[in-house]
């Protein structure tokens, strides 16, 4: 992209159909759609995504050190200050992003997705909005740009979580006086890191959301989806005042080629839908995908909680496909960000049976 091409995205300028998709390099996980990324570049991802079939979903954070969920803060009710000081113990120094790239390509899987920031607001890459992430900790890292070069690499889509709905350290961000007893943990007496009242202000917060989505945007080459979730939040009260409309307007204008999804539809105009561990019911014919996870009891790593095996997982693999839905099976890596090794083994038998057998038919 060109820097007056840039600036004109930037600026909000109207560009023709295809302008940054001619002036741009195929994405790598987009090779075989040239011809329909030169005309409709969001076509082709959307056609990428339909044959796409399986993905890596991975929940990676501060909450994985205590290792008991990555709504510890939350159930917990463990006070702003006291958990942001997980911060200096996050070292990461066994998340290899070339290796898991493999390991997912091994496993047949097309894409990863990682949460770039989930509910408590730790930010896995470099951010001018926060202090509160992996460059600032000990690890010193950022580890989305890490992952962004192994998909390069691999040929792998990388799409971003990001949460949307939920901050439980942002001061502005959604409360439960007006969004429902799930936006915040319920600290009694009140937690003083939170704005209250008419100190409270949820346009900041949206303005630090829209900035963050516009840093992975434009630091780390093309972005497959921006994969949004706390939806519950915003629809427990009037949603229109989180502006999604802008948001994802905003989105797709800095990349012609994302795709925008919030779980099981906001707005209606997510290019595809993402519910959890069963598919939903949908007139509209988009593409789907039924997200899951290989550990039994929660998304970010639990200490000596069950796996899958490789025959529960094809299953699910199965499960998916009969509903013409591509599965995003999620592992929690460990604190020091390896990879549990019984989700290793078990993607590695996915791979190798999808390999001799071909993915499960489609419904």
């Amino acid at each position: 992209m060109t820097r007056r091409t840039f600036a004109q995205v930037m600026a909000g300028a109207p560009m023709a159909a295809g302008t940054l998709a001619a002036k741009a390099e195929v994405p790598s996980y987009l090779r075989g759609y040239e011809e329909l990324y030169a005309r409709d570049p969001r076509a082709a991802a959307k056609e990428w995504f339909r044959n796409a079939r399986f993905g890596l979903f991975m929940h990676y954070g501060v909450y994985s050190i205590l290792a008991r969920h990555e709504w510890v803060q939350y159930r917990e009710k463990i006070p702003v200050a006291e958990y942001a000081k997980l911060r200096e113990r996050f070292h990461a120094d066994r998340f290899d992003a070339d290796r898991i790239a493999a390991m997912a390509a091994d496993a047949q899987m097309r894409y990863i997705t990682i949460t770039t920031r989930h509910h408590d607001s730790f930010c896995l890459f470099k951010t001018g909005q926060s202090d509160f992430s992996a460059p600032n900790s000990p690890a010193k890292r950022d580890l989305i740009a890490e992952l962004a070069e192994a998909c390069r690499k691999h040929g792998l889509g990388l799409c971003f979580y990001y949460s949307h709905g939920r901050d439980w350290k942002h001061p502005h961000a959604p409360n439960n006086d007006e969004w429902g007893g799930s936006a915040r943990p319920k600290y009694d007496p009140p937690d003083p890191a939170y704005a209250y009242g008419k100190n409270h202000h949820l346009s900041i917060y949206l303005d630090f959301m829209t900035a963050q989505i516009t840093e992975l945007l434009t630091h780390y080459g093309p972005v497959a989806s921006i994969w949004l979730d706390g939806i519950a939040t915003p629809l427990s009260g009037d949603w229109h005042k989180f502006h999604a409309d802008k948001l994802y307007a905003h989105i797709r204008s800095l990349q012609p080629q994302v795709l925008v999804s919030y779980k099981q539809g906001l707005l209606g105009t997510e290019d595809y839908l993402a519910p959890e561990h069963k598919g939903v019911a949908d007139p509209s014919g988009k593409p789907m995908e039924i997200c899951t996870t290989l550990q039994l009891h929660g998304w970010g790593y639990v200490k000596g909680d069950q796996h899958l095996n490789a025959d529960q997982a094809m299953e699910r693999l199965r499960a998916a496909a009969a509903q013409n839905a591509n599965l995003l099976l999620n592992t929690g890596p460990l604190p020091d960000g390896s990879i549990y090794p019984g989700d290793v083994e078990t993607l590695a038998e996915m791979g190798r049976r999808i390999r001799k057998d071909g993915y499960p038919k489609v419904g």
